[in-house]
C-alpha cells in the first residue's frame, strides 16, 4: 500500500457519495484511522457541524 496523502490538521474538502448529508466545503483531517479494504481512513471534521466522519482516502480532495 502506499503512504497517506493527507496529514492531520490538513485542511481538505469532502468529495464523498452524496446522501451522506455532508455539508461542502472545508474540513479538517482530525485523526488518521487504520487501514480498512486496502484503504487509508480519515476522521475528518467540518466547522458546520458537531460531530466527526470517518471516510476513506479517495473521498477526500486536496482543499483549493
Amino acid at each position: 500500500m502506499n503512504s497517506r496523502k493527507y496529514s492531520v490538521g490538513q485542511r481538505v474538502t469532502f468529495a464523498g457519495r452524496t446522501g451522506r448529508n455532508a455539508p461542502g466545503g472545508e474540513y479538517e483531517i482530525v485523526r488518521l484511522m487504520p487501514a480498512e479494504a486496502g484503504q487509508y481512513l480519515y476522521r475528518i471534521r467540518s466547522a458546520a457541524e458537531q460531530w466527526e466522519r470517518v471516510v476513506p482516502e479517495d473521498q477526500l480532495d486536496r482543499r483549493s
